[in-house]
């Protein structure tokens, strides 16, 4: 009972104190989960990252619910998805029948602009601690880099020509240069 307490009160703080959806709570997610709490290790967190982009249902759900489920079980499970969604789930339902009139208030404008920006720098910091961690394991580091560098060129090529290119295709092309590079090595670095 209390590790599923513990759970839910970690992951509502989560979804109480973090704006800008999944991505912005990656950063946030991993301070709580790796480095606070323990419950996950870094390459765990690097994993859940792509497992909860690759499947169906918004990030920052299911990596509470999957550390959820290896701390306490289903019931773990349940708690950390319940955390993390009930308060978004009670401020919009609070805000939605007045939204629009709260943000024809000038000064609840400008914080939204200034929320967005600091929404920006958290998916920065979010992908820069990930970088950082995949390019830690010096026998893959190169390689790794490659795939990411590549990656990167080819979308921002994409939003350069304004092409539209679904991430899904540079998940399952990075799925597979990343197969095609590492299947069967036995490095672990």
């Amino acid at each position: 009972m209390r590790k599923t307490t513990d759970l839910f009160l970690t992951f509502m703080e989560v979804g109480a104190f973090t704006f800008g959806g999944g991505y912005a709570m990656l950063s946030l997610l991993d301070h709580t989960c790796v480095e606070k709490k323990r419950w996950i290790t870094a390459d765990e967190m690097m994993d859940l990252a792509v497992i909860a982009e690759s499947t169906p249902g918004p990030i920052a759900i299911n990596c509470a619910t999957y550390t959820g489920y290896k701390v306490a079980g289903m019931a773990g499970a349940v708690s950390a998805t319940v955390g993390i969604v009930l308060p978004s789930f009670l401020l919009l339902c609070f805000l939605s029948s007045f939204f629009e009139d709260v943000l024809a208030v000038p000064f609840v404008a400008n914080a939204f602009r200034g929320i967005r920006l600091a929404v920006s720098l958290l998916i920065t910091q979010a992908a820069v601690k990930m970088l950082r961690k995949m390019w830690g394991r010096s026998a893959q580091k190169y390689r790794q880099a490659a795939v990411a560098a590549l990656a990167f060129l080819v979308t921002l090529a994409a939003s350069a020509a304004a092409v539209h290119l679904s991430t899904i295709y540079v998940i399952l092309a990075g799925g597979l240069v990343g197969f095609l590079l590492f299947y069967g090595r036995r490095d672990k670095g």
